[in-house]
C-alpha cells in the first residue's frame, strides 16, 4: 500500500510517501480501506514536529500518523464479524485495555494504558489501516467520508465536554476559539442540543471567521471583551465555558461572567502557560473546573445518535484536501491560517 511516513521529526516536509506492506488484521481487528483522515493539531502536526504531548510516545520511526478516519471495511481478523466487510465506517482513535478501573467504569479516556491510533500504533495516513473492531461505528449513507472523519475528530470530545458541563436546552455556553476545528463543532453541537452559544475568536484578523455558526459572535481582540461577555451572558451568567485554548487573557475575561453552578470545561492549553485561577468564586458560587481528555465510547455513541437525528459538521467548516497535499495541510494548521477541520482524502489502491 501507499502511505505517508515520518522518518524523523521535523517540519511539514518530514511527511514522505512510502510503499509499505498491506497490514493484516489480528484477532478482534478489522482493516479499513481509508477514504478520509482528519488532520489533528496535537496528534499529527505537533507529533510530526517532535513536540509534546505525543511525539515521545511514538514507539519507533518510521511511523504512519493519522488518528480518526473513515472508509470501508475490506477485511476482518479472527473473532471479528465477517458481515462488516463492505460496511462504510468511521474510526475513533482511543485505545484502551478494557480491564483497568477506568475501563470498568466505561471511562476509557482515563485508561491506565491509554493509547491512540496514529501514535501508539500505525495510523491512517495510508490506503489501509488496521484497528480494533470496538473502535468502529457504521455511518449513514447520507454522511460523506469527509464529514464522518471530521465528526470523529471533534464530535466525541465535543460531546464529552458538553456532558461534563451538563449543557442542555436553555443553557448559555461560551466557546473561546469557536472558529477552530473543535471549537466550531462544540458550538454547533451545543446549539443542536438546545443551548444558546456565545463564540469568541480573533475577528480583527478575519471578521467572517464565525459566519455560519449558530452563535453570538464576539471579537477576542476587543479590549472590552470582559464587558462584552457579561452583556451577552445576561443576568444569569454563563452556565458553561468550553475552553480548548487556556489563554490567560481569555480566562480573565470570561471568569467574571460565570454564573452560579457554572462549569469551566478544559481540553487544551495551546500556550502551555500557567493560568492564574482565583478559587474564591468557585466555592462561593459552587462553580467547577473540569478537565476532559477526550470522548469515551458512550460519548461516541451519543454523538452518532445526534448525527442520526440530523446533526452535521458546521457548513463551511470542513475542508477536504488530497493527501498528496498533507504537508500543506500541516503548514496551514501550524501557522494558524486554517479554520475549521482539514481532512485528507486518500486515493484508491
Amino acid at each position: 500500500m501507499k502511505a505517508l511516513v515520518i522518518r524523523s521529526f521535523g517540519g511539514p516536509e518530514a511527511l514522505e510517501p512510502a510503499d509499505l506492506p498491506d497490514p493484516v488484521p489480528g484477532p478482534g481487528e478489522i482493516r479499513v480501506r481509508v477514504h478520509a483522515v482528519a488532520v489533528a493539531r496535537t496528534k499529527d502536526v505537533a507529533a510530526r514536529a517532535g513536540m509534546p504531548p505525543f511525539a515521545e510516545q511514538i514507539p519507533a520511526l518510521p511511523h504512519v500518523l493519522g488518528a480518526e478516519h473513515a472508509g470501508v471495511v475490506d477485511r476482518v481478523g479472527p473473532d471479528a464479524d465477517a458481515d462488516l466487510v463492505g460496511s462504510r465506517v468511521v474510526v475513533s482513535a482511543v485505545l484502551s485495555c478494557s480491564q483497568c478501573r477506568a475501563c470498568r467504569m466505561s471511562r476509557e479516556e482515563a485508561c491506565a494504558e491509554f493509547g491512540l491510533v496514529g501514535i501508539h500504533r500505525q495510523g491512517s495516513y495510508a490506503q489501509y489501516c488496521v484497528v480494533p473492531v470496538d473502535n468502529v461505528r457504521t455511518i449513514p449513507a447520507e454522511v460523506s467520508f469527509t464529514e464522518a472523519a471530521a465528526l470523529a475528530a471533534n464530535g466525541a470530545v465535543a460531546s464529552a465536554q458538553l456532558d461534563a458541563g451538563d449543557v442542555g436546552p436553555g443553557d448559555t455556553v461560551l466557546v473561546p476559539g469557536a472558529g477552530g476545528a473543535l471549537g466550531a463543532t462544540v458550538a454547533a453541537l451545543a446549539a443542536f442540543r438546545g443551548a444558546r452559544v456565545i463564540g469568541v475568536d480573533r475577528l480583527d484578523q478575519n471578521p467572517r471567521r464565525l459566519d455560519g455558526l449558530p452563535l453570538v459572535a464576539l471579537d477576542g481582540s476587543d479590549p472590552d471583551l470582559s464587558a462584552r461577555i457579561l452583556d451577552a451572558a445576561g443576568n444569569g451568567g454563563l452556565n458553561c465555558v468550553v475552553d480548548n485554548l487556556g489563554i490567560t487573557a481569555l480566562c480573565e475575561a470570561y471568569l467574571p461572567a460565570l454564573g452560579d453552578l457554572g462549569r469551566v470545561v478544559v481540553s487544551g492549553a495551546i500556550s502551555h502557560d500557567p493560568v492564574p485561577i482565583r478559587l474564591l468564586q468557585f466555592y462561593l458560587r459552587s462553580q467547577s473546573l473540569i478537565g476532559v481528555r477526550t470522548g469515551n465510547r458512550h460519548q461516541v455513541d451519543r454523538l452518532w445518535a445526534d448525527v442520526a437525528a440530523g446533526f452535521r459538521p458546521p457548513a463551511g467548516f470542513v475542508h477536504a484536501m488530497p493527501w498528496t497535499q498533507a504537508s500543506d495541510a500541516h503548514l496551514s494548521i501550524q501557522s494558524g491560517s486554517s479554520s475549521g477541520q482539514l481532512v485528507l482524502t486518500v486515493e484508491a489502491p
